[in-house]
């Protein structure tokens, strides 16, 4: 049942598709169905294999980045107040500036290379996860610290078996936006100026009006961003494992 759902999806996604080119007559260079899109892949994988691969080395160095930062600046702005004075308008601040504004400085200061877009993504990173972890972390059962401080437990021991895993959710959920939202720097950073990656593709293939070429792009970008994000997800879940698995509803 669990591989029926999604084939039916994405099946029931390409039907309306086809539809919507069909019925509104749509020429193939303003909107090709998905049949020529997937003769575009097919003809030449080699190409989006390839591209994807950098981009999709993007995404995970970025998202490794960000997590790693984002964590270790939650820790530091939970466990040390003067961190928290200076860091929270910072992260605050940092928030007010549009990324994508961020994304020529970027390729101005770190080239055209793979370091401009793994920058961009771990920039759209940090501050979900940041920001969650944070939240869980101050958001810890006073009574379980209490508890632990009767029992004598040091500062490493409360935050190694209390505070942390009781953060864990939070983490979780502002890892899995993060996830979400992690293909968007690396996309935006191929645009501003890259040489391979998926993004650049799509704009090599729009100035040729290769239409069908950006389309199996973008559809291999949302395919490898699904992947993923379940992926993320799933790990999550066994790492998390005394949460419910389906919040109850409301009757």
């Amino acid at each position: 049942m669990n591989l029926i759902r999604p084939v039916v999806i994405v099946g029931g996604l390409f039907v309306i598709w086809q539809l919507v080119v069909s019925l509104t007559g749509a020429p193939p260079y303003i909107l090709p169905g998905p049949v020529a899109v997937m003769l575009a892949w097919t003809n030449n994988p080699a190409l989006f294999l390839s591209h994807g691969f950098t981009t999709a080395l993007e995404i995970l160095l970025g998202l490794f980045l960000g997590f790693v930062l984002g964590t270790v600046s939650a820790l530091c702005m939970a466990y040390f107040r003067p961190a928290q004075r200076w860091m929270l308008p910072v992260l605050v601040v940092s928030q007010a500036v549009p990324v994508f504004a961020l994304a020529p400085v970027l390729v101005l200061w770190l080239g055209y290379g793979l370091a401009s877009k793994v920058a961009m993504a771990t920039l759209i990173i940090f501050f979900p996860v940041t920001a969650a972890f944070y939240d869980g972390l101050r958001r810890t059962e006073s009574g379980w610290i209490d508890l632990a401080g009767t029992m004598n437990a040091s500062r490493w021991a409360i935050l190694r078996h209390i505070r942390i895993p009781a953060a864990l959710p939070a983490l979780g959920s502002g890892l899995r936006v993060a996830t979400a939202v992690a293909p968007i720097g690396a996309i935006v950073g191929e645009w501003v100026g890259s040489g391979a990656g998926l993004g650049y593709l799509m704009l090599h293939a729009n100035a040729r009006v290769q239409v069908d070429i950006m389309f199996a792009a973008l559809l291999t970008l949302a395919l490898m961003a699904v992947a993923l994000y379940f992926a993320v997800d799933l790990a999550l879940r066994r790492l998390i494992r005394w949460l419910p698995e389906d919040t109850p509803t409301l009757d």
